[in-house]
């Protein structure tokens, strides 16, 4: 089946860009004088709640950390975590993870349409853009979905059920690229079939129902690699967890 678009995740899958959030936060929370430090550990087990306000909100559900900002402080706060990581991306301190940019370029001159459906927010998506690909992000990708235009964020499939339809396209047509399992969880829910390759906070995470899994994306750095690792016969050799 020809592949007409791919809809790509953004944090941990165009970039590693965990770690760069992570000191986003941590830098605001410091800003606000909230005492809050979150260190790789936590910040992996917030990670499974998608969106920072909602990460910030499961913090203090779940650690009840001693100062605890107003819940209508929480987007402000978010705000301003928002603004601090576009600095940083425009500092230059981050890079595509290695295969994005030739896959990209591969189905840009193949006509293969390109759409983003990410949890993380505009401004986000846009720095990262400019800064990896020297490139507004609209330049880039037909269609960009971004959490806050959707009801629910990953797991839930609402994000991707945009980009369809702002791709005017079936779920059958297009191949989802993610990194997490909340990532794949949306793709699926949306019917689409998705390629996986987890990061360094995503890979032990459960991908079983996943239709390929890469150990990188420099194995599926062309339009032709992609087909290959989705063909069912070959499917076995790829596929893991």
């Amino acid at each position: 089946m020809a592949i007409k678009a791919l809809i790509f995740d953004v944090d941990g899958t165009l970039a590693e860009t965990e770690e760069l959030h992570r000191r986003a936060f941590n830098e605001t929370f410091a800003e606000y004088g909230l005492g809050w430090h979150w260190d790789r550990a936590l910040y992996g087990e917030l990670l499974k709640t998608t969106g920072g306000k909602e990460r910030m909100l499961a913090h203090i559900r779940n650690n009840a950390p001693a100062t605890r900002p107003a819940e209508t402080e929480i987007p402000a706060i978010h705000r301003r975590k928002t603004a601090r990581y576009v600095e940083l991306v425009a500092e230059g301190a981050l890079e595509l993870r290695p295969g994005i940019g030739e896959l990209i370029e591969d189905a840009r001159a193949r006509g293969v349409r390109l759409a983003v459906a990410t949890t993380t927010n505009l401004p986000n998506v846009e720095a990262l853009c400019r800064a990896c690909f020297g490139q507004p992000a609209g330049a880039l990708f037909e269609v960009i979905c971004a959490g806050d235009q959707v009801k629910a964020k990953k797991p839930a499939p609402d994000v991707y059920e945009l980009a369809l339809a702002h791709l005017g396209l079936s779920a059958r047509d297009c191949v989802a690229l993610e990194d997490s399992h909340n990532g794949l969880l949306s793709a699926k829910g949306a019917g689409l079939r998705c390629i996986v390759s987890p990061g360094p906070y995503t890979q032990r995470q459960d991908f079983s129902l996943a239709d390929a899994v890469a150990r990188c994306f420099c194995e599926i750095s062309t339009l032709k690699a992609v087909e290959k690792i989705l063909n069912p016969a070959t499917k076995e050799e790829h596929h893991g967890r």
